[in-house]
């Protein structure tokens, strides 16, 4: 439904279901098919919750490995291996190097007990959610973790398993079983700027049901220049649109995570189509501009709102589907 700011809240007319589902809809499951997925199922989220027991109880335990979308690290990663550091457990972690600076407490110190990192290839292999074939030096890596995780005393949470993550993971910490680090106070440097963090996406198709069709972001910037001080253009180089420098405009396409998340820490608002970026509004507690260009409803918003949840900081999502739309948003922020 939209308001009088021309913002969109709620599902979009997306009915949410959960993964599963989804899934036995999709596969027409009845009789004795259904009942076995629906045993696996519990079984495995039996399992999982007896290994958390364990994990918590004995203070350590191998994850990953994480070589996926940024998205489902904030969605699906980060939040829960802070709730496991807020428990005293020590993480022994496989995943992408370059989400490091994502994994920190309030303080800025790592939640991670011994790092086993990943090189960036994502100009080599595009990510998609954390089901990608990496490339052999990088899968050797992989294998190293996991034949040391399945041999350890130590419970070890195997996120490469494609099942469990996407059928038992994702939805073992609906609404428990996270906790999100207010990283703000450890990346904002700058408290009296007035900025925004555009993320000009380029990943993907040019039209896609999930993130729409693409967006003129220099018009986008245009549009947003004369409400703020300084606009960050900010993404990952395999993911980004090239923007020139221009002023009062600050260029940080980069695959320093560190400088993406400063320049979200020191914005009051982010603007990106519909991904993964959306939740770093979470962790640092300011406004997300979702920006779609296409026909409603939005795939998958569902599921982002509801894994937004998890996350525990009730930051609504805003909502544009034209440059005018966007424009009567900043209006009406930065007025």
């Amino acid at each position: 439904m939209q308001n009088k700011n021309g913002n969109y809240k709620g599902l979009l007319g997306v009915e949410e279901i959960s993964d599963v589902s989804a899934y036995i809809r999709k596969n027409n499951l009845k009789g004795i098919a259904w009942l076995k997925f629906r045993t696996k199922i519990y079984l495995y989220f039996l399992l999982t919750y007896l290994k958390l027991l364990f994990t918590i109880i004995i203070r350590k335990c191998y994850y990953g490995p994480f070589k996926g979308e940024f998205g489902h690290m904030l969605a699906h990663t980060a939040p829960f291996l802070m709730y496991l550091h807020k428990k005293g457990v020590k993480i022994v972690y496989c995943g992408m190097e370059l989400h490091a600076p994502i994994l920190v407490d309030n303080t800025g110190t790592s939640i991670i007990y011994d790092y086993r990192p990943l090189r960036d290839f994502f100009h080599e292999v595009q990510p998609k959610g954390n089901e990608v074939q990496p490339p052999d030096d990088v899968q050797k890596e992989i294998m190293r973790f996991e034949k040391e995780g399945r041999s350890s005393f130590y419970p070890f949470w195997n996120i490469g398993n494609a099942y469990y993550y996407f059928f038992i993971h994702r939805n073992f910490l609906n609404k428990s079983n996270c906790h999100v680090y207010n990283l703000k106070s450890v990346y904002q440097s700058d408290r009296n700027i007035k900025a925004v963090s555009v993320f000009p996406r380029s990943k993907g198709a040019k039209v896609t049901p999930n993130n729409g069709g693409p967006w003129d972001y220099q018009k986008v910037i245009d549009l947003v220049k004369p409400y703020v001080d300084m606009v960050y253009v900010i993404g990952h180089p395999a993911q980004s649109v090239a923007i020139a420098p221009q002023d009062k405009v600050e260029v940080c396409i980069t695959a320093d995570n560190r400088i993406v998340l400063e320049k979200c820490a020191n914005s009051q608002l982010i603007i990106t189509q519909h991904s993964g970026v959306v939740y770093l509004g979470d962790y640092f507690d300011i406004d997300v501009l979702v920006i779609y260009n296409g026909e409603q409803p939005i795939k998958g918003i569902g599921d982002t709102i509801r894994f937004k949840q998890n996350l525990h900081r009730n930051r609504e999502l805003n909502f544009a589907f034209s440059y005018g739309e966007i424009e009567n948003y900043l209006k009406n922020k930065f007025a």
